[in-house]
């Protein structure tokens, strides 16, 4: 018998109750459109992010020179901290969905006295909330994956620290009972695609020097025009 672990059967094995057919298509439809756009969006930012900031550029690359090749995917990638921090730093400047809603389950009132009833929609925006001074300090505009780890004294490698963001300050995958189901998988599929991309090739702006992309808000956030790249073939044991 052959075993496999694709998404599709971890889900299976995982508990008998996932087997239900209508569950599963639901999971299953949910992760692919939903996670789609989505992904690539993300990665379009983090590449643009990391194309113009040396050090994290650097520091990724080290990270992937150094994660053994012959481990199981999933181990390569969980061992990837200070990717998973440029992600979620690159996901913070431009979040894949700038705009999101909630509808209230019962009546409610919000922390500084904003009355909510049930059936209201409450609106928030992840993209304005991750520029904010008071939730990020007077270094918000720069591409700092280090403020989502610190170094272990005694390996002095990084270490990604959760709780270091409330949840509720970074809301790119939502919070609470109702995050996204999508959340681990889109880490594991975004990793596994840096560490692809960038062991092999360096992705160069194709555009003029000092130009900025500009930020298109629609349901899932775009970079207007797309991202033109030149595609650079790494020599053997550069970085």
């Amino acid at each position: 018998m052959i075993e496999s672990f694709d998404l599709l059967s971890r889900f299976i094995m995982s508990s008998s109750c996932h087997s239900d057919e209508n569950f599963l298509t639901d999971i299953v439809i949910s992760f692919i459109v939903a996670g789609r756009d989505t992904t690539s969006a993300a990665l379009t930012w983090f590449f643009w992010l990391v194309s113009n900031n040396p050090r994290a550029y650097n520091e990724i690359l080290k990270e992937i020179n150094e994660t053994h090749s012959n481990s199981s995917a999933y181990k390569q990638v969980k061992d990837m901290v200070y990717t998973h921090a440029a992600l979620c730093e690159a996901m913070r400047l431009y979040p894949p969905v700038p705009l999101d809603s909630k509808v209230a389950a019962m009546d409610d009132v919000l922390p500084e006295g904003t009355v909510v009833k049930k059936g209201d929609m409450v609106g928030y925006h992840p993209y304005a909330m991750g520029r904010l001074e008071s939730l990020w300090g007077r270094d918000w505009e720069e591409y700092k994956p280090e403020r989502w780890l610190e170094r272990d004294h005694e390996t002095n490698k990084w270490r990604f620290v959760s709780n270091k963001v409330d949840p509720y300050t970074y809301p790119v995958f939502q919070a609470g009972p109702r995050i996204c189901l999508g959340k681990e998988m889109a880490f594991l599929q975004m990793k596994m695609v840096v560490a692809g991309v960038m062991r092999r090739f360096r992705v160069v702006p194709a555009i003029a020097e000092g130009v900025e992309p500009v930020f298109v808000t629609y349901l899932t956030s775009k970079m207007k025009g797309g991202f033109p790249v030149r595609i650079e073939e790494m020599n053997c044991g550069t970085g």
